[in-house]
């Protein structure tokens, strides 16, 4: 098994930043948001975030488009958009069911060889999916190179208009037309962009550092977890999720189905225990010390989880020391699938790294509690 090596990272953010004050100029406002958006901007600690949107709520750009852009900053006179042999990318948000992302994004690549395309299906961890993929092909000598990216354009199903028929349902009914926190909660926290980082067989002899994959590892917990964070389904009273398919096209109108949604109270139960208890195995059996870390960089989707997170590793045996932590979601704002590349890219461009680093990379999924791990050595 040959070593592979991240030698680039780039990021493409859309548009100009939105601070929380003119947050609702772009998504918008139903019944009831004012009240759910102080609340979750008092806890998220976001900044500012980036939309693929205008204020009028025409959309900008598309994810594939996103996805390209961060593609080509990865290309230069030393490796041009010809030398990829593998796309591997991942996100929560594509634009279409079919076909693939990937195969949307080869789409925008003009002048690229007839490369093997790979899409990783998920939430969070689709983008440490996408950057396995990409490792284990180069790792086992099928390719030289690989490019791998995650990325988000979640902002066109966060518009207000899109919950409009379930409001006026509600109305029609005599309710009162409030959206449910668990739709109206994720409005406020999820945010648009995509990052990429060009992986190699060999360390570029033109950079000043290089990222050595030394591991990557993950775990689910979907067989004693029922589901958390959904789209497309409704979840009935036993926790069970009813797939957009049993219901009719009326009522994926009525019930927002489309909608993201998330179960609060149990992601509260069990998002930072289960981080515990599998990065805690994950180290275990690849026989690394947490103590060793230099830089930790967890995705979490706000800052209200960070100081949890921290105590519960160390009450779970897992010493990270405070000072360890590298987390940019103040300025870049939760991008799903993309925040890992973004936080690294961050790192990699932007801060004076030392060979003989250690970084280690921690990507929790709330879908139905996945966990994705990755060890990186600067050389």
């Amino acid at each position: 098994m040959g070593n592979v090596y991240i030698t680039k990272a780039a990021k493409f953010l859309p548009n100009d930043p939105v601070d929380s004050d003119t947050m609702g100029d772009f998504i918008g406002f139903v019944n009831g948001s004012e009240r759910v958006k102080r609340i979750v901007l008092r806890n998220n600690g976001i900044e500012t975030r980036y939309y693929a949107l205008d204020k009028e709520g025409n959309i900008t750009h598309s994810n594939a488009e996103l996805t390209y852009k961060a593609v080509e900053g990865l290309l230069d006179e030393g490796f041009k958009i010809e030398d990829i042999e593998l796309l591997s990318v991942g996100t929560s948000s594509p634009d279409q069911l079919l076909p693939s992302h990937a195969a949307m994004v080869h789409g925008q690549m003009k002048g690229s060889q007839h490369v093997e395309i790979n899409s990783s299906a998920g939430i969070c961890t689709s983008g440490m999916n996408a950057l396995k993929y990409a490792y284990m092909s180069i790792c086992s000598g099928m390719k030289k190179n690989a490019v791998a990216a995650g990325s988000e354009r979640i902002s066109p199903w966060m518009l207000q208009d899109k919950f409009s028929y379930e409001l006026d349902t509600a109305r029609n009914l005599e309710e009162t037309p409030v959206l449910a926190f668990e739709k109206e909660f994720l409005r406020w926290m999820l945010s648009d962009g995509a990052g990429a980082f060009l992986l190699q067989d060999q360390p570029n002899s033109k950079n000043e550092i290089n990222l050595r994959i030394e591991w990557m590892d993950a775990m689910s917990f979907a067989s004693e977890l029922e589901t958390c964070m959904y789209a497309g389904a409704e979840k009935n009273q036993a926790g069970e999720v009813i797939s957009w398919t049993n219901y009719s096209s009326k009522e994926w109108a009525e019930k927002s189905m489309f909608s993201i949604k998330q179960d609060i109270k149990l992601l509260d139960e069990n998002i930072i225990a289960k981080g515990v208890e599998s990065l805690r195995e994950v180290l275990k059996r690849n026989n690394f010390k947490a103590e060793k870390v230099d830089y930790f960089l967890p995705h979490i989707s706000s800052f209200f989880f960070k100081d949890k997170l921290m105590e519960g590793l160390r009450e779970g045996g897992v010493n990270i020391a405070d000072d360890k932590l590298f987390i940019n979601l103040d300025k870049v704002g939760n991008v799903g699938a993309g925040s890992i590349y973004l936080m690294l890219e961050d790192l990699f461009n932007n801060h004076k790294l030392k060979p003989g680093e250690t970084i280690l990379l921690s990507v929790p999924e709330s879908g139905r509690f996945n966990y994705a791990y990755a060890l990186l050595t600067v050389v």
